[in-house]
């Protein structure tokens, strides 16, 4: 599913005209990604948590000039699907369509 089949069933399933439900949405990505710019994670009850994790610095390697480097610590986004969200998937999807397969 991608963001417009995403914004057409809400508004489908709602009645709120497209538009309203495709600002709503890029709201709250917009505040979503302000908020862990800024190091404050979002939860959302029944849902998730947006999250910051800090990874540590480590020594990586420049493959095709053979040397090592440094890979300073940083922090990235993150997701936590909920425990009701991952009992839910768990029940209901037996399988994956053959093209979204994952090896």
């Amino acid at each position: 599913m991608r963001k417009a089949d995403l914004v057409a069933t809400i508004s489908e399933k709602t009645g709120v005209p497209k538009v309203d439900v495709l600002v709503t949405l890029e709201m709250f990505f917009k505040e979503v990604k302000s908020s862990l710019s800024t190091g404050e994670n979002v939860y959302v009850r029944g849902f998730g948590s947006f999250v910051i994790k800090k990874r540590a610095k480590k020594i990586g390697r420049h493959i095709k000039k053979n040397e090592a480097i440094e890979i300073p610590e940083h922090y990235i986004p993150s997701f936590k699907p909920a425990k009701i969200f991952v009992e839910e998937v768990k029940l209901n999807v037996t399988s994956l369509p053959d093209e979204e397969k994952i090896d």
